[in-house]
């Protein structure tokens, strides 16, 4: 085989390779913005359970004072 041919099939197959390399960052690159999406509504719905346990704590203390249950 021509030396000429071998750099041709070499030339195509790292345009081959970068192509699918290209197209693993994309496909990786739309999972984080997924992943990155999910976990601010992770957060935000954490950050609202914790404001409602903060408030039920704060309603249990009432309670408790007005049953002179604490010490």
């Amino acid at each position: 085989m021509p030396a000429d041919k071998r750099s041709e099939v070499t030339m195509e197959l790292l345009f081959e390779t970068l192509k699918a390399i290209q197209g693993t960052l994309a496909r990786h690159g739309e999972d984080l913005r997924e992943i990155k999406e999910r976990l601010g509504i992770l957060e935000m719905q954490y950050a609202s359970l914790s404001r409602r346990v903060d408030r039920i704590e704060e309603r249990l203390e009432r309670v408790e004072r007005r049953l002179d249950l604490v010490g």
